[in-house]
């Protein structure tokens, strides 16, 4: 990533951060942006959220920010508009470092509570 990507990635994912925050309603799942990714050219901007929720909360709240790009987009034009000629298009992609933690964590604890029993290697 170069100097120049890396401070557009930056600036977007702190303005992406401030309109969900202000924008989007607080029932529903938790939502973080985790990264945000921009292409070479800065056409592109894809967006990593992380959402700790139930997996039909999580689902629509996906589905909402597929059907609602153009009106984020537009709301993030309103505020960097003087920083760049052209608005990258959004994409989302839900983050799922979360669950796959968890459920290490929950191998782990299941591994650890079987006292007694010796592993055998094969």
């Amino acid at each position: 990533m170069s100097i120049r990507t890396g401070k557009v990635s930056s600036l977007l994912q702190k303005e992406l951060s401030s309109i969900f925050e202000k924008e989007l309603p607080r029932s529903g799942p938790l939502l973080t942006i985790v990264e945000v990714k921009v292409t070479a050219d800065l056409g592109i901007a894809r967006v990593y959220v992380s959402l700790i929720g139930s997996e039909k909360e999580r689902g629509l709240l996906m589905e909402h920010l597929q059907n609602e790009t153009k009106y984020i987009r537009k709301l993030l034009s309103s505020r960097i508009r003087h920083q760049f000629r052209r608005i990258p298009e959004l994409e989302f992609y839900e983050d799922e470092q979360y669950d796959k933690a968890r459920r290490i964590e929950e191998l782990l604890k299941e591994a650890l509570s079987r006292p007694g029993e010796e592993q055998t290697e094969s």
